[in-house]
């Protein structure tokens, strides 16, 4: 009779009970851990090939360390499943990204386990070296402090600041290197390109080793002798890459590169590591989707598939083909490509998101004149900057969310010298289950209070469209930013001829006589279905103005429609505070007017990770909200 095998992994509620394996199991739990991811994904959408490229060296992180007294910080979070399994949340993982479930990143108020909350790239060594110093100044010697890093979030300049601090701290931390040359899409630079040569010198790696082992053997070539080689190792490298590391160059100790898939090897190398002082580099070889065939060769359309068949690999379109619904990404991408075919001064730049956003429609088309820059948005936004000082029309396309931590730019680069980028902001409003540390709440309020800037929000794909023609006419002589939000729109036809629209002018979609509805952007959409039911069941005239622009703002219009309606309800799918419908009441103020208004719009709270029809109903802006705020205002 064969005996069944036991299974491992659903005894390890902890780290402590992986640790009371022995190392020849861990292959084993690795196997376990990588099926039991492509098992709930494939069925609980999330981000995917990520976790499954780093599987062993999760599993060996946590068996070699202490966690959570050693602290583990994960960069970005798209590669902690894993680490949230293994860490008291496998029974829960099938909550994963849902409404009220667990996150789908690193958060610290979820686990002890996540030492720092996640979700933007290149924070880790920066977070890390802040708790290695908190570590020596409290004199906790025993604690070990750990980040892991990829190869695409160390084009983020972040990384190298942080790297450069380390270094002349002489801090006591180790960084795990994760390439796999993937962020979601390829990588972009030469950062990718010095990572490969150096997993390539198998020559430096073979000597080393071999020297080391040799030196340790042999009598009388014992600590002495392997002191003197560790202060000149840096010509040894030299000779051997013909160049100098560039890690080194910060004072780190570099160690590999070594085969990240090897568990049982990993925890012999963490656990060496772990005795070394001083900041260290670990540089680890992994593959994105490891385990999964069809992962490992799309890597990009694997990194968050959706739903999708894990025998077969099959992934099922949510998309109704009947209505062929585009992606409001694919008009933006699509629309740029038609204005660059017919513009020659157009150039495309986006912060490693080419696939994100659709911009890789163009860079495929016209590579000289589209740029990844990598995870770097301040640079792609002062990159921007110097194109317009020549004449160049750039199209700046960042997610809302990322945007944010290019504001300097902004302000410094862009806004004070008045220079015409086009800023087009992907994912405006709430992203759905990529929670709060991707909802693009802020961008309204941000924006609107930079001098020299357009903000505008189109309603839907034609608006979006004549928009961006607008923007490239040659006649702006300020930026302008375009922010629309994640998904599809409701025009199937949207690709008709270009139109102009003017500058800081709204339109009025529907006339009524008790109530005046001011939107902008998709909350546009919002208000249409909810003035069916207001003309309806609740028999409520209610007039929509679709503002199109937040500033400048259409005062014109503004003047007529609080001469005729006392009532007025503005909103946003965008922050409350500092807003659009701020804006408004600003105006009515400097204007001396009165009229009872309210504003709907995202609540002055962090709003949490679920499907995104959810969040909005959750912050009343959806059909039902609207329909509730104008029945009270209007005593129904």
């Amino acid at each position: 009779m064969v005996k069944v095998k036991e299974k491992l992994l659903e005894n390890i509620y902890s780290p402590a009970d992986l640790k009371k394996l022995q190392p020849a199991d861990l292959p084993d739990v690795c196997d376990e851990l990588r099926e039991f991811i492509i098992d709930v994904v494939s069925t609980n959408p999330g981000h995917f090939g990520a976790s499954l490229g780093v599987v062993e060296l999760t599993v060996a992180l946590h068996y070699v360390y202490n966690t959570p007294r050693d602290l583990l910080v994960w960069d970005v979070g798209h590669q902690a499943y894993g680490h949230k399994i293994l860490t008291g949340r496998r029974e829960n993982f099938h909550t994963n990204r849902k409404l009220k479930g667990i996150s789908g990143f690193p958060r610290r108020e979820e686990s002890e386990y996540d030492t720092f909350g996640v979700g933007h790239s290149s924070t880790s060594i920066s977070a890390a070296l802040g708790m290695a110093v908190a570590s020596n100044l409290k004199k906790e010697d025993d604690r070990k402090i750990v980040a892991v890093i990829g190869d695409g979030a160390m084009t983020g300049g972040m990384a190298f600041e942080a790297l450069n601090n380390a270094g002349a701290c002489k801090a006591n931390l180790l960084v795990i290197l994760n390439d796999n040359n993937m962020a979601i899409d390829p990588n972009s630079g030469v950062i990718g390109q010095y990572l490969l040569n150096i997993s390539k010198s198998h020559a430096y790696n073979k000597v080393k080793k071999e020297v080391w082992e040799g030196l340790g053997k042999l009598d009388g070539f014992g600590k002495t002798t392997r002191k003197f080689i560790q202060k000149n190792q840096h010509a040894l490298k030299n000779m051997l890459l013909r160049e100098n590391n560039l890690f080194e160059a910060f004072d780190f100790r570099y160690f590999g590169p070594i085969d990240g898939h090897d568990v049982e090897y990993l925890t012999e190398v963490l656990n060496d590591l772990k005795d070394i002082p001083g900041p260290k580099l670990l540089h680890v070889i992994t593959k994105k989707g490891k385990g999964f065939r069809q992962a490992e060769m799309d890597q990009i359309k694997f990194h968050s598939p959706g739903l999708f068949n894990k025998e077969t690999g099959e992934i099922y379109s949510s998309d109704c083909p009947s209505k062929k619904k585009h992606k409001f990404q694919n008009v933006f991408g699509e629309t740029l490509l038609e204005l660059a075919e017919q513009n020659e001064k157009i150039v495309g730049i986006t912060p490693a998101m080419p696939t994100g956003c659709s911009m890789n429609l163009m860079i495929e088309k016209m590579p000289h004149r589209a740029f990844d820059v990598g995870i770097a948005e301040q640079h792609a936004v002062t990159f921007a900057a110097g194109l317009a000082t020549q004449g160049m029309v750039p199209f700046c396309n960042i997610y809302s969310t990322f945007m944010q931590r290019a504001y300097d730019q902004i302000i410094h680069d862009v806004a004070i010298q008045s220079l015409p980028v086009i800023f087009c902001l992907d994912r405006g409003g709430l992203v759905g289950e990529d929670g709060p540390t991707h909802h693009g709440a802020f961008d309204i309020a941000y924006m609107r209070t930079v001098p020299n800037i357009i903000v505008a929000a189109p309603m839907d794909e034609v608006d979006l469209r004549n928009l961006m023609y607008t923007a490239q006419l040659g006649e702006l002589k300020q930026p302008i930013s375009i922010r629309y939000p994640r998904g599809s729109g409701n025009i199937s036809d949207w690709k008709k001829p270009f139109e102009k629209i003017e500058i800081g002018k709204g339109r009025q979609l529907s006339d009524g006589q008790d109530l005046a509805i001011l939107t902008i952007g998709k909350s546009g959409i919002f208000a249409q279905q909810a003035m069916k039911v207001l003309a309806g069941k609740e028999a409520i005239s209610a007039a929509h103005f679709d503002m199109r622009f937040v500033k400048p703002l259409d005062e014109e219009l503004l003047l007529k429609i609080f001469k005729k309606y006392r009532l007025i309800l503005t909103v946003e799918d965008g922050a409350i505070k500092g807003g659009f419908g701020s804006a408004v009441l600003e105006f009515m103020a400097e204007k001396g007017l009165s009229a009872h208004v309210r504003m709907l719009g995202i609540p002055d709270r962090f709003i949490e990770h679920g499907p995104s029809e959810d969040l909005y109903r959750i912050c009343g802006i959806d059909e039902e909200g609207i329909v509730q705020a104008a029945c009270e205002m209007s005593g129904k």
